[in-house]
């Protein structure tokens, strides 16, 4: 069982006070966030890519590799990278340039993205959106297995038997697929036996165990070891030494980035019920002190299946220093508990989903 962190590095307003921090600041504080995570024991960082004014990251392998050289074991991801609107070698050789700085930690979690604003930026017509990510997909996983490459699709220029470096120190350099839920998205990930991140920020947590077994299917279907296969979660979630303190420090700015987000797709309001709700045992925020969290990624992994879970913080701009305590207990007191739970079960042979 994995355990880890992601991050959007998002700089929207203070609730508090309405400031709103610089894009240098936070990719600075971003960093001492991956090597703390680092310190802490955590197996996992992954960074989100977006090209819009409150988010930092656009170059999620340019962060991680700012960290690369501080950490020691910590594996480190986008989270996602948004491949329809990029292109497949450049992204191939910006991780595996990151695999090593890191000697071998990176990894690759491709998405179709569910913000749009790159594909006007690059030139893209969302109109391909799924094609567009269908064709750099398969070019992506060609270049991870060859060095020289020939290949000719409908949206890049053709490429004919040549060479793409540097080469990642993995070989394979992991690819993940990252799904919000779709079925065509886990169908796709099984078939061509990827290992799969679920987006789980909503609803109840439980409800994505069908889709778990219908990648495994997939995976079972087109010839692949389904044992070897993980399936990740991305949920947003805060720890504290207190469940109520956690919430109320938690709640401010999510509220506020939900809000927004809300707008702009046609959401409704979110507000301290909806909080309360998706922070209870049956929902999808994990929120609440050490022994909260642990039991609900525990359960997470009882009744969905999940091999690795990362929790997402900060959720819109919170003091620095509350996240970094927050990463302090989740590496320091809520990972462990998961951990020897799931070392309890496979002692005792127990199934684990």
């Amino acid at each position: 069982m994995e355990i880890g962190i992601s991050t959007f590095v998002e700089t929207t307003p203070d609730v508090h006070t309405g400031e709103v921090i610089s894009h240098a600041q936070r990719l600075r504080e971003v960093v001492e966030e991956i090597v703390l995570a680092d310190q802490v024991g955590l197996d996992v960082f992954g960074v989100g890519e977006h090209h819009r004014k409150d988010y930092a990251a656009s170059s999620p392998a340019m962060v991680l590799a700012a960290a690369a050289p501080q950490t020691k074991r910590i594996r480190l991801t986008s989270a996602v990278t948004v491949l329809s609107s990029d292109d497949p070698v450049r992204v191939f050789q910006d991780f595996a340039t990151l695999d090593g700085i890191s000697n071998g930690r990176a990894e690759i979690m491709a998405g179709r993205g569910s913000f749009i604003e790159s594909f006007p930026l690059f030139g893209y017509d969302l109109n391909d959106y799924d094609e567009l990510f269908d064709e750099k997909l398969e070019l992506l996983l060609k270049i991870r297995e060859s060095e020289k490459v020939t290949w000719k699709g409908g949206h890049r220029p053709a490429i004919n038997n040549l060479g793409v470096y540097p080469r990642p120190v993995q070989d394979p350099l992991p690819v993940w697929i990252g799904s919000g839920g779709n079925q065509e998205s886990v169908i796709r990930a099984g078939l061509l036996g990827l290992p799969l991140v679920l987006a789980i920020i909503g609803g109840r947590p439980t409800q994505f165990a069908p889709l778990v077994q219908i990648y495994k299917r997939a995976a079972a279907h087109a010839g692949h070891d389904v044992s070897k296969l993980p399936v990740a979660s991305h949920s947003h979630g805060f720890v504290a030494e207190e469940t109520e303190l956690a919430a109320d420090k938690f709640f401010p700015s999510t509220q506020a980035s939900m809000n927004v987000l809300g707008r702009e797709r046609g959401w409704g309001h979110y507000d301290r019920a909806s909080f309360d709700f998706a922070r209870s045992p049956e929902g999808a925020l994990y929120v609440g002190d050490p022994e909260t969290v642990a039991q609900k990624i525990i359960d997470l992994r009882k009744h969905v299946g999940i091999t690795r879970f990362m929790l997402h913080v900060p959720v819109g701009s919170m003091p620095h220093d509350d996240v970094m305590r927050a990463i302090e207990l989740f590496g320091t007191k809520a990972a462990p508990i998961v951990r020897d739970e799931i070392a309890r079960w496979e002692a005792a042979g127990q199934p684990q989903e």
